[in-house]
């Protein structure tokens, strides 16, 4: 019976789409409990791809979640429409059902839990271009993206019910 459960369950793996980053979060289909797993460096959208869709074939990914950066009003904006275009890009590629999750607040979460239950310590500084940029302590295994990721994901897992045959 153990085997079989083995056997039926997958992962889901979930992405916090950045310009420069990509958060990377993962769960069993069977356990549902969301962890961080690391963050990619953005290179181009070929090299992305390629590299998305060689982790999803060596984890064995049949679902993949990707944030949607809503606006508080719940309105979208110029990241929401290039993190569609981009849960679009990733479905075509790779071939795994994509399903866009709303991401409000994740990145205030994911620093809260990195603060409060990881013991991290965020600074926040500004970029010549007025942008906020997240400065973690360089002890700590998991950056704000990699948890924004989790965020999203146990989001994702929390209104989703259980698929039969994960079980």
């Amino acid at each position: 019976m153990a085997a079989e459960r083995a056997q039926a369950a997958f992962k889901i793996l979930a992405l916090d789409y950045g310009r420069t980053k990509i958060g990377l979060a993962l769960a069993d289909s069977a356990a549902r409990i969301a962890q961080p797993f690391d963050t990619m460096e953005r290179v181009n959208r070929n090299e992305d791809m390629r590299r998305l869709r060689e982790l999803s074939r060596d984890l064995g990914v049949r679902q993949i979640v990707v944030g949607l950066p809503l606006r508080l009003d719940g309105t979208g904006g110029e990241m929401a429409d290039e993190a569609t275009r981009f849960a679009q890009r990733v479905h075509k590629q790779i071939g795994v059902p994509v399903e866009l999750v709303d991401e409000r607040l994740s990145s205030w979460e994911a620093e809260r839990i990195l603060e409060e239950e990881m013991g991290r310590r965020i600074v926040h500084e500004e970029t010549p271009h007025g942008r906020k940029k997240t400065k973690g302590a360089a002890d700590g295994k998991y950056t704000v993206d990699a948890v924004a990721a989790m965020v999203i994901l146990r989001e994702y897992l929390a209104r989703t019910p259980l698929v039969e045959g994960s079980r």
